[in-house]
C-alpha cells in the first residue's frame, strides 16, 4: 500500500530521497540535501513529499524557489516529479501534486510553476500552460505550467 509522506514527517530519509532524487534528474545530491535542510530547519515554507511503498521509494517531488530556467519572477517551482515505472497510471505523481499544492495553499502561497517537457499531463491537475522559457545551460526552451 503506498504512503504519501512529507519529508518533514520522516526526516530520517532525507539521505535516502536526496540519492534518489540524484539517480532520477542527475542533480548533485548535495543540491537536494541542501534544499531539504533548509525544509527540514523551517528556513522556507517549501517542502518535499514522497511516496512510499513500504520503504521504498515509488514517487516523490520538491518544491523550490527555481527550476533551473531563466524566468527568476517565476516562483516557486514544483521540481522533480517522478514516478517510478511499475507505479505509473496509479495517480501517484496527481496525489503527490495534490498534497504539495495543499501545502502551499495553507501557507498562503500561490500561484506556483513547474517546467516540464510533457504535455496533456499536468493539465489532468489543474495546471495551465503559460509559455515556453529558457532552461539555464540549454539553448532551447521547456514548457512552463503555473497552477491558481
Amino acid at each position: 500500500m503506498i504512503r504519501f509522506v512529507r519529508l518533514l514527517e520522516k526526516p530520517e530519509i532525507k539521505e535516502m530521497a536526496a540519492s534518489w532524487f540524484h539517480e532520477k534528474w542527475g542533480v548533485p545530491e548535495e543540491a537536494y540535501l541542501a534544499c531539504m535542510d533548509e525544509c527540514q530547519n523551517h528556513r522556507t515554507e517549501y517542502g518535499w513529499y514522497l511516496a512510499l511503498d513500504g520503504e521504498r521509494i515509488a514517487g516523490g517531488l520538491g518544491v523550490i524557489q527555481n527550476d533551473f530556467h531563466d524566468r527568476k519572477d517565476l516562483y516557486p517551482n514544483i521540481c522533480a516529479v517522478y514516478t517510478e515505472e511499475p507505479y505509473r497510471g496509479q495517480g501517484i505523481a496527481g496525489t503527490l501534486l495534490n498534497l504539495a499544492m495543499e501545502d502551499l495553499r495553507h501557507s498562503g502561497i500561490s500561484p506556483v510553476y513547474l517546467v516540464t517537457d510533457l504535455t496533456g499531463f499536468y493539465e489532468r491537475y489543474g495546471w495551465e500552460f503559460l509559455g515556453m522559457v529558457r532552461e539555464e545551460g540549454e539553448p532551447g526552451q521547456i514548457r512552463m505550467y503555473v497552477h491558481r
